[in-house]
This record gives C-alpha cells, structure tokens and sequence, in this order.
C-alpha cells in the first residue's frame, strides 16, 4: 500500500489517495474474512474497509442474545481454520464472534475500520477500480464485493404503521425478551428470526402474535441425533434432489406433525428445492413449534392495517398490542454505492449469474457471500476467487499494471 497523490496543505478537504497493492475487499463480515485469508494462504496481500468499528458488525450488533449458529459448527467453518475443538456443536453468538476475531488474528488481518464506501467505480481508460470513502479513495486492480445478503435490515411499508403509538422495533434492533416482559407482541415474519424471536419471547412470559403471510417450510433442527442438514447434504450426493425433499418432508411430518393444521402452510415446492430457487430458507425448529402448538404463540393471518393501539387483521379480527416487532430480514446494499453494477447484479444487489458461478464478474470484479447457501458458499467462493486472483498475479500483473498506477491518479 502506498500513497498515490501528494496533499495539498491548502486544500484540506481533498481526501488522501492510496493505491493498493491486491485486491480491496469491501466489509469485514465472515465473507470479507474468509476472501482475505483464502488470498494470505496464496500470498497476496489484501485489504478490507469496514464501515463500522469491528469485524463481523452484524453479529456484534444486529443479533439478540440468545442466538445460536442452527448448523451444526463443522458447516460453518470458514476457509482454512476450523472452530475450537471445545466449542459446542451449535456456538453461541460471542462464540462465533471469538471465532472470528480468532480467525482474524490468525491470518493477520487487519480492516480499516469505519470506512464507509461512498462508491466505487471501475475507470475504463486506466483500468482500475476507484473505491471513494468519507476520507480516502482507494485504488486497486481488483474489487471484491463482501457486504453480502445482509448488509441492511428490510422495512416493510405496512399501511397505518406510522399511526402506532407505542414501540415499533426491527429484529436487527432487538436483543432480548426481557424487554417485552409481560408485553402482547405483534411478530411480524415467520422465517427463522420470527420463530426464535416468538420462542424468547415466552421464555420472559411475554405473549406474541405471529403474523404468517405466506407459506413456510418447518423441518426439525436435527432428525435421529443428526443434523436436517448434514442428512440432506448427505443424500444430495447419492440422491435426486426431489427425491431428497420428499425424504425430508416425510420425516418432518413423521416428527413434527402436520404444520398446516397450526396455520403453518407448506409451499408445494421442497424445502431444497425452494432453497435453491429463491434462497428463503426452511425454518430449523429449536423448539417453537411445541409453543405454536400449545396456543402460547399465537398465529395471524396477513395484517389489514396498523392502528393507534393495535392491528387490524385479514380474517376480521382486531387486537391491542404492546410492541411490534419485524422480523422481515434483510438485504443486500450494493445498488446503493456500486456504480455501473447494474450487467453483473440484480437492482436488488444480487448476481444475476447463480451458485456456482456467480462469484466472478468482468474487470476485476468479484463477489462473496452472496450465494444464498450460508457459510459453505462463502468459503466456494472465497477459495474461487483467491485461486484466480493468484494466477493472475503469478503471471506477472503486478509489475506492468503497477507501473500505470501512476496514470490513473495523474491523467
């Protein structure tokens, strides 16, 4: 790394330039990390802007207490390092965070940190990429996209919301059930944070409402001692993916039960095949539906509207509520500050080229951890990428495009 534009002491609001020897990697989540060791194991030096002020920012500050990983620790590995031996088959959120600070550490990895990348964009004439931050425009031959699926939580517009009197909070926000105790909720979100967040709350004796809108896989968290996961992973080597999702669907209902008697409709589409079609992931039961069951969460219908006090529901019914949470996930940011990604990403931030292949664009251009497959897409990609990163830089770019690094800043 090493400065590409003298300061003018007159000019104090110029912001520095610096020209980086390897790739930049915007974000410093598990996919950033995983993206900088797997170049450090091929001897390329890389370097990641984060936005806010530590590693994984989501998991420190975006996850409630109680959260556990809900696969099985070897699935979530990151590239070249497992988890501690000790470690419980499903870590704990200060768990994982103590992986990856610990991964960091091993790998010598160091993000600058509160770096917001205003934009980046690819100069066609020098054939760098120019990624601006509040401070500093970065300058590399190679960009790679780490922000993810998660990057920001999703608002629903849900009419009448504004009129809501009391607390209205996005599960990204919420951290424990102690806070609702003795509280009617209003969960809005059936997907896995919906569920955990229904179970905490009764844990604290508060009473939540669950607003299902749409279908939804539920399949227990692991089936005969092992894993759901693992066992599909298993079957998928040797098995028709429709055969798979019977297979699945079969033992769910075998322990389980039938979700559609507790207002938990099952998509016609299996649970795989749904998966890779549009990444919504079935529901890992840890122990919520026995409370759906036992009517201490309460299943909704699609909200009509919000009130003063309350909701207005589909079916008739209006009830009186104390909070409301959203438990409407999150998506990617990448529209908002990459400039000309609209040939490689989706207007909703994803690439349009899907798994396996969707981790190499054009120019120098590269994405991890947007593949809807969790933790093991994001260490196929990141092996990808440091792979045909080296063998570009074994062929020699480094010196020749180096060379015109003095170009882009000076033309």
């Amino acid at each position: 790394m090493g400065s590409c534009k003298h300061q003018e002491h007159d000019q104090p609001q110029e912001p520095k330039c610096l020209w980086i020897h390897g790739p930049i990697i915007v974000g410093a989540g598990p996919s950033g990390l995983a993206a900088a060791a797997s170049l450090s194991h091929n001897r390329i030096p890389s370097l990641i802007l984060e936005k806010s002020d530590c590693i994984a920012s989501l998991w420190h500050y975006r996850t409630y207490d109680r959260l556990k990983l809900h696969l099985p620790k070897h699935f979530c590995e990151l590239p070249l390092m497992g988890f501690p031996q000790n470690f419980p088959k499903y870590p704990s959120k200060d768990q994982f965070i103590s992986y990856m600070e610990s991964y960091a550490s091993h790998f010598s990895i160091q993000p600058r940190f509160n770096q917001t990348v205003l934009a980046a964009e690819f100069d066609s004439v020098s054939r760098f990429w120019r990624v601006s931050t509040q401070d500093t425009l970065y300058i590399s031959r190679w960009l790679i996209v780490a922000t993810g699926e998660n990057a920001e939580p999703v608002i629903p517009e849900i009419l009448g919301i504004e009129r809501f009197t009391r607390t209205v909070v996005h599960t990204s926000m919420y951290k424990s059930g102690s806070e609702f105790k003795n509280q009617r909720v209003l969960v809005v979100g059936c997907g896995n944070s919906g569920m955990e967040v229904s179970l905490d709350l009764c844990r604290q004796n508060a009473i939540p409402h669950m607003v299902v809108r749409n279908t939804v896989h539920v399949l227990p968290q692991e089936m005969f001692g092992f894993s759901t996961f693992g066992i599909a992973m298993e079957f998928m080597k040797w098995l028709p993916l429709k055969l798979v999702d019977k297979i699945l669907l079969l033992a769910a209902n075998l322990t389980l039960g039938n979700t559609n008697q507790l207002g938990l409709r099952r998509p016609k589409t299996g649970p795989i095949e749904l998966k890779n079609a549009t990444g919504k992931t079935p529901v890992l039961d840890v122990g919520a539906l026995s409370y759906i069951r036992s009517g201490k969460i309460k299943i909704m219908e699609g909200i009509k509207e919000i009130t003063r006090n309350g909701a207005k529901f589909m079916d008739g019914q209006e009830k009186e509520f104390d909070s409301i949470i959203l438990a409407t996930g999150y998506r990617s940011n990448v529209p908002s500050w990459l400039k000309h990604g609209c040939d490689f990403f989706t207007k909703d931030g994803m690439p349009k080229t899907p798994f396996p292949n969707g981790w190499k664009g054009e120019r120098g251009l590269y994405t991890v951890g947007f593949t809807k497959r969790g933790l093991l897409g994001t260490t196929s990609d990141a092996m990808k990428i440091a792979d045909d990163i080296a063998e570009q830089w074994q062929a020699g770019w480094n010196e020749d495009d180096k060379n015109k690094s003095s170009y882009v800043i000076f033309r």
